[in-house]
């Protein structure tokens, strides 16, 4: 699955555990490509040198610099024109679209709720972590089986 997976579950996927950091390890997996754009990842990395998170790296025994370098080796980056109308109530939305149209990828991994609220993009599923993960770790279903009768 090729995807755009927004900053925030980025962060979420680098500094705890959970649904984000189940879609980490399918890019390392190679079971998810992560698309992103310079302007995207240059917000990543904003967000991660702020203050807030300087304990929580000092906790793991992780900088962010090296945080940031690990998941740029999984990142496909990709520049894209901006959109030509204004789609979401967030202007800084619109450049996650825009790449994710660019890219053809095959879903936006989001958490934020002006994202989710469009449902999908000009056909590309708009879909939370947990959606992706139903997805990319598909579970048996886990009814007994009756034998064949003979």
């Amino acid at each position: 699955m090729r995807a755009i997976v927004d900053t925030n579950l980025l962060i979420a996927a680098l500094l705890w555990r959970g649904p984000p950091h189940r879609l980490l390890q399918h890019a390392r997996e190679g079971t998810l490509t992560l698309i992103s754009s310079p302007t995207l990842l240059a917000e990543l990395e904003e967000v991660l040198a702020r203050e807030k998170f300087s304990a929580i790296f000092a906790r793991i025994r992780l900088s962010h610099e090296h945080a940031l370098g690990q998941l740029q080796q999984l990142i496909v980056l990709l520049d894209a024109p901006p959109l030509p109308v204004p789609v979401c109530r967030d202007p800084d939305d619109d450049h996650v679209l825009a790449v994710a149209r660019a890219a053809n990828v095959d879903a936006i991994i989001t958490g934020d709720q002006d994202l989710l609220a469009l449902g999908d993009f000009q056909g590309i599923p708009i879909r939370t972590a947990r959606q992706a993960l139903a997805i990319l770790d598909p579970r048996p279903d886990p009814s007994p089986r009756s034998p064949p009768s003979t």
